[in-house]
């Protein structure tokens, strides 16, 4: 592993910033309403310092209420999705690993079906909430199985999550085979990434999730760097190998909870961009966390502006996007045999 600095984690960090600042307004700009350019990012500006200007009513609620809550939620969910691929890859040490690995996705699936049956969907935040306990409850199942003998095993919590994740997409099975035509709709669309209720509230309940597990992770760079060489060499070397994980699992599994129960599940972001920084930067978690925060709310932002304009005034599920660049993406990286290597 080569020596990382902190001016290359610092000039790098603020580079993919200034690209992220770049691409939300560029997402702040367009949309199926055209809003002169120029005057979108007025509004913005003005808006931000606590100014007015000579905008009209319907401009500033395009500008305010739609399309900047909705590129700060994207970008704080591909942020958090990425992070979590980070450490679930370095930690199984499998390099298909996704935030989604432990069943995650599964069981905020069936939380938010379930308040689709009965009409919590119409609730304020009904749906999210539903979503995020059914994640939590997954999560706990799949820890108390995936520890043998008060330790945590890879292989096994692996295991322990497909397994249930597999029985999860059964029962999601179940529900769409009995759906009524309105609420197979609705399932569908949550099902694929949905980014249309973006609002204030909503970011205020996701970003003290991702944030703080963020920093939590981060402290913990450098061992993370110490168990990539191996458990025993990382416990040679000092590191509370059981410790690190469970804090890094728990982590990397509230971060993804959080994000899928406000948006619905998002292929590929947490499998490609950790992948993809690893190939521009290393493996050093110093900077391959950040690295991968930022060019994944850049990537998710930029996918969901395009899903929300490629045929409006419909709207595609932000899901089908990352797929189409994901896949291709991802089969070009196996048939260079490079994922391996750089994990």
């Amino acid at each position: 592993m080569k020596i990382l600095t902190l001016k290359k984690v610092v000039t790098v960090s603020l580079f993919l910033t200034f690209l992220l600042v770049l691409v939300i307004l560029f997402s702040v700009m367009v949309g199926s309403v055209r809003v002169d350019p120029v005057r979108s990012i007025s509004i913005l500006l003005q808006s931000l310092l606590g100014l007015t200007g000579a905008e009209t009513e319907m401009e500033r609620t395009i500008i305010l209420s739609l399309r900047f809550p909705r590129a700060l939620l994207a970008g704080l969910v591909g942020a958090g999705l990425s992070v979590s691929g980070v450490i679930f890859q370095a930690l199984l040490r499998n390099p298909l690993a996704d935030p989604y690995i432990l069943g995650v996705s599964s069981g905020s699936a069936v939380g938010a079906i379930i308040a689709i049956f009965l009409g919590l969907s119409t609730l304020s935040f009904g749906l999210p909430l539903a979503s995020f306990a059914g994640a939590l409850i997954t999560i706990a199942l799949v820890f108390y199985f995936g520890k043998q003998e008060g330790k945590i095993h890879p292989n096994i919590l692996l295991l322990a999550g497909v397994i249930t994740g597999s029985f999860l997409s059964a029962i999601i099975m179940f529900f769409l085979s009995i759906s009524q035509k309105e609420e197979l709709h609705t399932i569908i669309f949550w099902l694929m990434g949905d980014f249309s209720f973006a609002n204030p509230r909503a970011i205020g309940i996701v970003l003290p999730y991702i944030v703080a597990g963020f920093f939590i992770l981060y402290y913990q760079s450098r061992h993370l760097n110490l168990i990539l060489s191996g458990e025993d060499s990382a416990l040679q070397l000092g590191v509370n190998v059981e410790r690190l994980k469970i804090i890094s699992y728990l982590s990397a599994s509230l971060i993804t909870a959080a994000s899928v129960s406000l948006c619905g599940l998002i292929g590929f972001v947490g499998l490609i961009i950790p992948h993809s920084v690893r190939l521009l930067f290393g493996p050093d978690h110093r900077l391959l966390l950040p690295a991968s925060a930022l060019i994944g709310a850049s990537f998710l932002i930029a996918s969901d502006t395009l899903a929300r304009t490629l045929l409006a005034p419909v709207e595609l599920p932000v899901g089908v996007i990352t797929a189409a660049f994901g896949g291709p993406f991802f089969i070009y990286l196996l048939r260079k045999r490079k994922v391996v290597k750089t994990l």
